[in-house]
Formats: structure tokens, C-alpha cells, sequence
């Protein structure tokens, strides 16, 4: 149970600046004008955020590509904004991809799409 709370300080604090992001822009936007809004938000309550960092990805040694997540807030925690109806299972395990690949514990899922913000916290130890 301690592991799905594992940086619950940090998401708190991108939880609600989305909120605040939604309440400004409101639904009906891009997902990338979203993460734009969200970067300058979680930077003026001094939240660090590296956007479109590449991470190799390999294959027993092999480099067959990489993956370059929307954001990753404070160096911990993998963010991915979106705008879809509902979030899903193909949703869940592509975030669980991105920890392995990232090597990260936590990601934070959010959804745009709807007036209230929906977000969803997964941590590593669901792999």
C-alpha cells in the first residue's frame, strides 16, 4: 500500500495544477496545449519539468529505438496528459511501459477531456 502513495506529495502537486490549468483553458484544447499549460504552471509553483527528455530504449543490449515521455516532473514522476473519453487499460500498460523504459517508481495520468479533471496514479509495483 505505501508503494502506490510513493511521491503522493509531488502528485498532489501536479494534480492540482492541472486542475488549475483545466479551470483557465477549460476542455475542448489539444493535449499539447494542456502539457504547455501545465509546464508553465507546475514552474511557477516551482515544480521542475523536463519535457521531451529521450530515453533509449533496448532489447537484450540492442538499441531498437526511444521513448520520449511528455514530462517528468521533479526528476520522479513520469506525466502524461491526455484527452480521451475515459482512460483504459491500453492507457494504464502504456504508462507502466514508460516506468520500466524511464526507470521511474510513479506516473501520473490526466485527462482534460471533461470539465472535472480525472487523474489516475500508477506506480511501478502494478508491473
Amino acid at each position: 500500500m505505501a508503494e502506490e502513495f510513493r511521491h503522493k506529495e509531488l502528485t498532489g502537486q501536479i494534480i492540482g495544477a492541472a486542475m488549475e490549468v483545466l479551470n483557465e483553458l477549460r476542455p475542448g484544447q489539444d493535449e499539447r496545449v494542456y502539457e504547455r499549460a501545465l509546464e508553465v504552471e507546475l514552474n511557477l509553483r516551482g515544480v521542475s519539468v523536463e519535457r521531451q527528455k529521450a530515453f533509449p530504449v533496448t532489447y537484450k543490449g540492442h538499441p531498437i529505438g526511444t521513448f520520449i515521455p511528455d514530462m517528468i516532473a521533479s526528476g520522479q514522476v513520469v506525466v502524461d496528459a491526455k484527452v480521451v473519453s475515459m482512460f483504459n487499460e491500453n492507457h494504464i500498460a502504456q504508462m507502466l511501459g514508460y516506468l520500466a523504459i524511464t526507470d521511474l517508481e510513479v506516473g501520473l495520468l490526466l485527462n482534460f477531456k471533461h470539465a472535472k479533471l480525472e487523474w489516475k496514479r500508477i506506480s511501478a509495483a502494478q508491473r
